[in-house]
């Protein structure tokens, strides 16, 4: 899934690239849960809620590198640790920063992901562009 979605954002993304590529990965019923205090935050559902959380992302972050990936856990639930390098659209502020995901499979697709940030004020403040960075 990390792999398709890698090729979704290189081929252009939302808007431009087709999300067929990650719908296999994906269960219809699919729940992605993101803090609120995000800029994306909220409860994202269906293959049509992954597109629109897709493009809230793509709104937010001018660059969202994943590096660095430990499976912590890939039996059961999974637990994926994942440091990010991200430049955000609006204020061209950069940040580094670890996301730890849960990630529920059911028959070979994921129904459930869980993304924890340690500091979603540091994301927001980096993002909006009337508030300073921490």
């Amino acid at each position: 899934m990390y792999a398709a979605e890698a090729e979704y954002l290189a081929a252009g993304g939302p808007g431009r690239a087709s999300f067929a590529p990650l719908a296999p990965f994906f269960a219809p019923d699919v729940a992605l849960h993101q803090a609120e205090a995000l800029p994306y935050g909220g409860v994202w559902r269906g293959h049509a809620g992954m597109q629109r959380f897709f493009l809230a992302m793509s709104a937010t972050w001018e660059r969202f590198d994943l590096s660095d990936q430990q499976f912590l856990s890939d039996t059961g639930q999974l637990v994926v640790l994942t440091q990010v390098r991200a430049r955000a659209r609006a204020t061209g502020r950069e940040l580094e920063f670890p996301i730890l995901q849960t990630i529920s499979v059911e028959n070979d697709r994921i129904t459930e992901v869980r993304p924890f940030y340690w500091d979603t004020a540091a994301i927001a403040a980096a993002c909006a562009p009337d508030r300073p960075a921490h």
